[in-house]
């Protein structure tokens, strides 16, 4: 599998917050994450073009394509880098559970050389809840904690998320 660059570096000694909206100034994109500054990190766009009825390309602040995400048959995701979805191109697939009435969960299960089929490499949530007052989907906060994952596999879980029902 061939190297790809992250936007961010994947190693931050800090957290990162990025502001999650489908409002951001000038976002000609379905979705944008912006920094604390404002500024657009990434787009999503829906893939008219796509026969599939779901395809999302998360997309630097320049518009280049770094990860597509699509819906396969089997009810689950795949995310491949840049903008097409060759099989050798495939870093990673999604499995989307329902935990409680309110706790949806993805398991992921990243593509290497080592592949375990059955077991996710991690497993990730989103709140609903806050203080008994639900938090709105179509704008938040999401802070990304040091780590080795690259930003923009986080993005295109929240897009997974937001739009993967």
């Amino acid at each position: 599998m061939a190297s790809w660059a992250p936007v961010y570096p994947a190693v931050v000694p800090i957290p990162v917050d990025l502001f999650v909206s489908k409002k951001h100034p000038g976002l000609n994109g379905d979705l944008g994450f912006a920094d604390s500054l404002g500024n657009i990190v990434f787009k999503v766009n829906f893939d008219k073009s796509s026969k599939s009825s779901f395809k999302r390309v998360v997309l630097d602040a320049s518009g280049n394509p770094l990860i597509t995400v699509f819906r396969d048959g089997k009810g689950s995701w795949q995310g491949f880098k840049g903008g097409d979805n060759r099989e050798e191109d495939l870093i990673f697939r999604v499995k989307r559970t329902v935990k409680k009435l309110t706790r949806t969960e993805l398991e992921v299960f990243l593509v290497g050389e080592i592949s375990r089929v059955s077991t996710p490499d991690f497993k990730t949530s989103l709140m609903y809840k806050l203080h008994q007052i639900y938090a709105r989907r179509s704008k938040f906060r999401l802070t990304i904690f040091p780590g080795s994952v690259d930003h923009s596999l986080i993005a295109s879980l929240i897009v997974i998320f937001l739009y993967g029902q």
